[in-house]
């Protein structure tokens, strides 16, 4: 999920939102990026207030989302169209690049927009100001949906927003750079270090490439670590959160992973591994369009590495629609998303975005459509959302994690010392 110049939240997918996260982004805000084969991603929004609810007699429903296409253009623009028509609704649309800051904002007056695309993380701490609409009356179901995705848009006890598909990420790996030195894929911490090391030819190549930049970007690809290891948000200096840590600072210290990965985003990753200069990496489904673009074929992708035991486990990306209004806006909002993620509208959205459909059978459906998919549909039912443990309070202990990544790879805290302070930061 990379964060384009346009997007708060990377959780990487094809139309490089938010990973935070997408992507992400943020990112994305999800988050945050630019898209291949027809998808590109052109211009933002004024982020200025909607527009006003009326044209004609027909209703019109007013939306926000940071995907930075222009307003009615791209697949995002002609779904919503569809959707509404569908509805009986006409859908003015807006694109905010610092969606959470501005939802935020307009949520303390009672002014949001109808219908809001946002990066999941970031749901619960709007949830909480009270300003959105329970999905439940308005009529949005959550049959079929994988359970941790539907539990992502839950705030105590309510649904107040649903993904029409989520992501999460992987670690590639370029097949005749391992099969010429004798690797396996690692599937463990200890047969990564290992493998890295080995695949690391001096300066030229190194054995992985992942990005922790100072955003939520670099929470993002973190917590795939930090999850996968067990660890706990609400325990930032656990023992397996400095685990996870320890991890990345041997990487980096070893010179197994270049420095770089602590401004990288997950786009200069990429490309990284597309030019041969990396033999692994930590990235998302969105990536693999840019690869084929890039004429890339010789490259595999397997799960995350866990510590021995442990099942691979990241962080959920993705994008949830929300409704911000109430009364008869509201039930046509709730018509307009169903129509947004249901299975024909969720698996047509993750062959536009490469993200994996949150409907299952969708998703089973979209694993044999495009088999470079398998992993990350195998694995999403095990991803993490990331506002599950903190709620409301996510956005202070992700800051807390990435400022933590950056002291630690940087070297001038351990990561014991880091995740100490990063406890104290977030718990403030």
């Amino acid at each position: 999920m990379h964060i384009s110049a346009c997007t708060p939240f990377p959780l990487g997918v094809t139309m490089r939102i938010s990973a935070k996260s997408r992507r992400s982004r943020p990112v994305m805000a999800l988050v945050a990026t630019a898209a291949a084969a027809g998808l590109l991603l052109t211009s933002c929004g004024d982020g200025g207030s909607p527009p006003e609810s009326t044209d004609g007699d027909n209703l019109t429903l007013t939306e926000m989302d940071y995907y930075n296409t222009e307003p009615g253009r791209g697949p995002l623009g002609a779904q919503l169209a569809a959707c509404g028509k569908k509805a009986g609704v006409t859908v003015k649309r807006q694109i905010v690049p610092d969606l959470r800051t501005k939802v935020l904002q307009l949520a303390n007056s009672r002014a949001l927009p109808d219908l809001i695309l946002l990066d999941n993380p970031d749901l619960q701490q709007l949830a909480a100001t009270g300003a959105l609409a329970d999905l439940g009356p308005a009529g949005v179901k959550t049959d079929g949906l994988y359970p941790n995705v539907v539990a992502a848009g839950e705030y105590q006890g309510k649904l107040y927003g649903v993904a029409p598909g989520v992501n999460q990420l992987a670690l590639y790996y370029n097949t005749s750079m391992l099969e010429k030195a004798g690797v396996k894929p690692p599937a463990t911490w200890d047969e990564l270090r290992a493998a890295a090391k080995k695949l690391t030819q001096g300066d030229t190549v190194h054995g992985i490439g992942f990005a922790v930049p100072a955003t939520e970007e670099g929470s993002f690809q973190f917590e795939s670590f930090f999850f996968g290891a067990g660890a706990s948000l609400k325990n930032l200096d656990s023992p397996q959160a400095v685990s996870a840590l320890d991890l990345l600072k041997d990487l980096v210290d070893s010179g197994s992973a270049p420095e770089d990965v602590l401004s990288w985003n997950q786009m200069n990753v990429g490309e990284q591994f597309a030019n041969g200069s990396l033999a692994m990496m930590i990235n998302g489904p969105w990536e693999l369009p840019l690869l084929r673009k890039a004429g890339m074929k010789d490259f595999g992708v397997v799960p995350v590495p866990a510590p021995a035991g442990r099942t691979p486990s990241g962080a959920l990306g993705g994008e949830v629609w929300a409704i911000g209004t109430s009364g008869e806006k509201a039930r046509k909002a709730g018509e307009v998303i169903k129509c947004m993620v249901s299975t024909e509208n969720s698996l047509e959205w993750a062959k536009l975005t490469n993200y994996v459909p949150s409907d299952e059978k969708a998703a089973a459906e979209f694993q044999d459509v495009d088999p470079s998919m398998k992993t990350f549909v195998d694995t999403i039912g095990s991803a993490k959302g990331r506002s599950e443990e903190v709620g409301p309070e996510y956005p202070k202990y992700s800051q807390a994690m990435w400022t933590a990544v950056q002291s630690a790879l940087s070297g001038s805290k351990s990561p014991s010392a880091a995740l100490t302070d990063a406890q104290k930061q977030a718990t403030e």
